[in-house]
C-alpha cells in the first residue's frame, strides 16, 4: 500500500515538471512548446487527485504538493509565457505585470485548500488557476491571430475571476465530460503546432503523456459502465 502513495505524487511531480520545463522553453523562444507542456500539466492534474482517491491513498501531503506543482504550472509559467510574447514591450512595467497572475492564482488555491471538501466538489469559488493558466497557454498559441489588446484584457481578467467570489460548476463528479474537453484541447493544440511545421521541435514527453492518458480514461470509461451495469 505505502507504493501506491507514490504513484498520484510522481503524476504530481510530472506536472510540476511541465511547469519547470515550460518556463525554459519560454525562455529560449519556443513559445508553443511552452504553452503544450502547460497543457499536458493539465492532463497531469487532472489524473492525481482522482487515482489518489482510487487507490484511498488521499491525503493532506497531496493536497499540499498539488496547490504547489499548480502554482508553478498554472501560475508561473503561463506568466513567463505572457511576457515573452506580449508583455515583454512594456520593458520593466510588463514584467511586474506578468507577474501578478501567480499571486492571484496562490491566493485562489489558498482559499480552495481551506475550503470545506463537500462544497469544493459541487462548485469552485472563483475560476480554478488550472483553468486560468490553460487559457493563456491556448492565446499564446493562436496569439499571431489575436490582438495583443485582446490578450492583456483576458489576462487581467482571469486574475480577478480567480479570487473573485463567484461560483462555477464543478465537474468533479462527472470525469469523463471533463477529461473529454482537456483532450479536445490537448489534441487540438497538436494539431495546430503540426500544422505550423514545429513538430521536430515538439516536446517528446507528449509521447509518455499521451498513452497513459489514453488508457487512463479507457480505465475510467469501463469503471463507470460497469457500475451502471451492476
Amino acid at each position: 500500500m505505502k507504493y501506491f502513495k507514490t504513484i498520484p505524487n510522481m503524476i504530481t511531480l510530472g506536472n510540476l515538471y511541465c511547469g519547470f520545463l515550460s518556463i525554459g522553453f519560454a525562455a529560449n523562444g519556443q513559445f508553443n512548446n511552452a504553452a503544450i507542456l502547460i497543457i499536458i500539466g493539465m492532463m497531469l492534474d487532472s489524473v492525481d487527485g482522482r487515482l489518489a482517491r482510487m487507490l484511498g491513498v488521499e491525503g493532506n501531503f497531496g493536497k499540499e504538493l498539488d496547490s504547489l506543482a499548480d502554482i508553478v504550472t498554472f501560475g508561473v509559467a503561463p506568466s513567463f509565457l505572457v511576457y515573452y510574447t506580449h508583455f515583454y514591450q512594456f520593458g520593466v512595467l510588463g514584467f511586474v505585470v506578468a507577474g501578478l497572475f501567480p499571486l492571484f492564482g496562490a491566493y485562489r488555491l489558498a482559499r480552495f485548500n481551506i475550503s470545506p471538501t463537500k462544497s469544493s466538489l459541487n462548485y469552485f469559488v472563483g475560476v480554478p488557476i488550472t483553468a486560468a493558466g490553460g487559457i493563456l497557454a491556448l492565446l499564446t498559441l493562436f496569439g499571431g491571430r489575436i490582438p495583443s489588446i485582446v490578450t492583456t484584457v483576458i489576462f487581467t481578467a482571469m486574475c480577478f475571476l480567480m479570487v473573485s467570489k463567484i461560483r462555477i460548476p464543478s465537474l468533479k463528479e462527472f470525469p469523463l465530460p471533463k477529461y473529454g474537453i482537456i483532450v479536445s484541447l490537448f489534441l487540438g493544440a497538436v494539431f495546430f503546432v503540426t500544422l505550423k511545421g514545429y513538430y521536430g521541435q515538439f516536446p517528446y514527453l507528449i509521447y509518455i503523456a499521451i498513452p497513459i492518458y489514453i488508457a487512463y480514461l479507457a480505465y475510467r470509461f469501463v469503471k463507470v459502465k460497469g457500475k451502471k451495469n451492476s
